[in-house]
């Protein structure tokens, strides 16, 4: 990690992100409020976003699940992304709001983000698990069997939720939202602050993980090399569990798992 010196005159509370340059490699259109956070507590991001989020190629399947609607007792939303694509291809399709508002449908969202992001749509939330995982709600969520449930998701989404819910006697169809894709598809750009290297790397998913792996691959520069000395900091254990297994020493583990969590494991995991 490089030595960051003590400014003379530099508040003795000042955050212990000051100084040190970050990783951030969200997606660029989910990356503001990471950033915004950093700045603010005085830390330069180096912004390689390995990962984009996108439509998908095909909305049948979306389709005819928002077309049954009204015929399932559990919409489970497992990300922000999940509540943004299905409302605009809700929207597009022009149907479905009043299903979504019967006490018939209850909404669950993995986290507190999640579920503003479904508040803001106008709708009630009824649950949220304790812990932001897939195996909270399956802890949590109650009685499922026989329960129909509609998870919209990611192209790539963990399996974990839809087996566990089916698993409990749950009739569950999986369908994708939207489609995550690797930055390395397109031409590799690593960011100029990446040569100069970075104090912390932190991932928000496992698939920023296999997105950054992918994109430092595709540029021939060694893993090894671009976090030499970094601490590795996940969102949570999943992400972390991702790490591990592509072979990172991950180094901090929010145990709350959301930005405002992982930016305070970081600055109490400092040394």
């Amino acid at each position: 990690m490089k030595e960051h010196a003590r400014v003379e005159g530099e508040p003795a509370n000042r955050s212990r992100l000051a100084g040190l340059h970050v990783l951030v490699t969200r997606p660029e259109a989910q990356s503001e409020a990471l950033l915004g956070r950093l700045r603010a507590l005085g830390a330069e991001p180096v912004v390689c976003p390995t990962i984009r989020i996108e439509g998908l190629a095909d909305f049948g399947p979306l389709d005819e699940a928002i077309g049954r609607l009204s015929g399932y007792d559990w919409a489970i939303f497992t990300s922000v992304n999940g509540v943004r694509f299905f409302f605009e291809r809700l929207a597009t399709l022009g149907a479905g709001m009043d299903a979504l508002r019967t006490p018939a449908l209850r909404l669950a969202a993995i986290g507190p983000a999640t579920a503003q992001a479904l508040e803001a749509q106008g709708l009630q939330v009824a649950f949220v698990p304790s812990r932001y995982v897939a195996e909270a709600i399956l802890e949590e969520i109650g009685p499922v069997a026989g329960l129909h449930i509609l998870l919209p998701r990611a192209d790539i989404a963990r399996k974990a939720l839809a087996d566990g819910l089916r698993a409990q006697g749950a009739l569950v169809d999986e369908v994708s939202a939207y489609r995550t894709v690797a930055a390395a598809g397109e031409e590799p750009m690593l960011p100029a602050g990446l040569a100069e290297g970075v104090d912390i790397a932190t991932f928000t998913s496992p698939s920023t993980v296999h997105g950054f792996l992918a994109l430092l691959e595709a540029a021939g520069r060694p893993v090894g090399q671009v976090l030499a000395g970094a601490k590795i900091a996940c969102i949570g254990p999943i992400t972390a569990r991702a790490a591990q297994e592509a072979g990172l020493r991950v180094d901090i583990v929010a145990p709350e798992h959301t930005v405002e969590g992982l930016l305070n494991a970081i600055n109490e995991g400092l040394d």
